[in-house]
């Protein structure tokens, strides 16, 4: 069966036009990346101000983790381009990026468990400069997860499912990034966010406001494969 969607531009939201008017802080154009003879994203395009709350969802092997990791140059690409800050990612290493404040959360977590939860954030502090001390960034972080306080001297990799997925939040956010890649819920994602990005198939299919996408009649059904 084939299914067809009206297309939302991004004009029809104000935070859109602000995007288009300035110099993003994420600018993707026409990205193709392939798994040898599998193109798993093709020509997908997409933009993030600042300030900007912006989710991609899609069903399972849509390309959501291909294009986040395309993004965090963790994967190559073939063609098009990649702008973080207004200048070109291409040739700059994960670790550079991470520095220059993009960062990228996978759904596996991403915390060193041999490492203390203190020595975790301290590694992730200081990735890059900060003008907030080290003391204040952990407190701060505490206000968020208070759960980290009581595991503060623990091993990560004793942690609970959850303490971990809290600890990589927390290693994200104690020295705050300029952009952060997140795998999250759809519904909660689309409902948060000013905009969003529909994936399916590698493609993008639909965009549009955060909360018009998740009322859109059908969408999670056919796009998403929920219901």
């Amino acid at each position: 069966m084939h299914i067809s969607a009206r297309r939302m531009p991004m004009a029809e939201t104000a935070l859109a036009k602000r995007v288009a008017a300035a110099d993003p802080v994420l600018a993707v154009d026409a990205l193709h990346v392939a798994y040898g003879p599998i193109k798993a994203l093709r020509g997908c395009s997409l933009a993030v101000a600042a300030g900007e709350t912006v989710a991609v969802v899609g069903a399972n092997g849509a390309g959501k983790t291909t294009m986040l990791r395309a993004i965090s140059n963790l994967l190559p690409h073939q063609s098009g381009a990649i702008r973080f800050r207004g200048a070109s990612s291409a040739g700059t290493a994960p670790h550079e990026l991470a520095r220059g404040g993009l960062l990228h959360i996978p759904e596996g977590r991403g915390t060193i468990g041999r490492l203390t939860v203190a020595e975790n954030l301290r590694v992730a502090y200081d990735i890059r400069p900060s003008t907030t001390p080290f003391d204040a960034a952990v407190e701060r972080v505490f206000q968020r997860f208070p759960r980290i306080r009581e595991r503060y001297e623990q091993r990560a990799g004793s942690l609970s499912g959850g303490e971990q997925q809290m600890l990589a939040l927390a290693r994200a956010v104690v020295n705050p990034p300029r952009l952060l890649l997140v795998e999250q819920n759809v519904r909660r994602a689309l409902a948060f966010a000013h905009r969003g990005y529909v994936l399916r198939q590698g493609e993008i299919v639909m965009e549009g406001a955060g909360g018009d996408l998740l009322s859109e009649p059908d969408m999670l059904r056919h796009y998403l494969g929920s219901t």
